[in-house]
């Protein structure tokens, strides 16, 4: 599985998670089949308000999902589109995301409880 985490830094498993998807720095792209990470600078991080096309960027990567602490409903839609689920995780590295995720019960992001300003968590 290929789980995608926009984080604040290109610091692999170390790195923090970045609160809100599309404005992220960076993406981590974590393969728990080979236990490595993936690093992707988001040229898109700025961006008007419900602009944000990182998809354009992580399109050719194929991520399963994407773990981050909130996203637009654009974005959870496009994502949905494209057969990938999003979750939201409280902060924390790349290391204890990926740790949470396996233990299941991590919140799914919905178009409905999706984040409506950048602000929102």
């Amino acid at each position: 599985m290929r789980i995608c985490i926009p984080t604040e830094t290109n610091k692999g498993k170390e790195a923090a998670v970045y609160g809100h998807f599309g404005s992220a720095p960076y993406f981590t792209i974590y393969d728990t089949e080979k236990n490595s990470v993936e690093i992707i600078n988001n040229s898109n991080q700025h961006h008007s308000h419900g602009m944000c096309q990182p998809m354009g960027v992580l399109t050719s990567k194929k991520i399963d999902v994407v773990i981050c602490g909130g996203m637009g409903g654009r974005a959870v839609q496009k994502l949905n589109e494209s057969g990938v689920k999003a979750y939201r995780v409280i902060p924390g590295t790349v290391t204890d995301i990926v740790n949470q995720f396996s233990k299941g019960g991590l919140e799914e992001i919905t178009v409905q409880n999706a984040c409506v300003q950048h602000d929102c968590h």
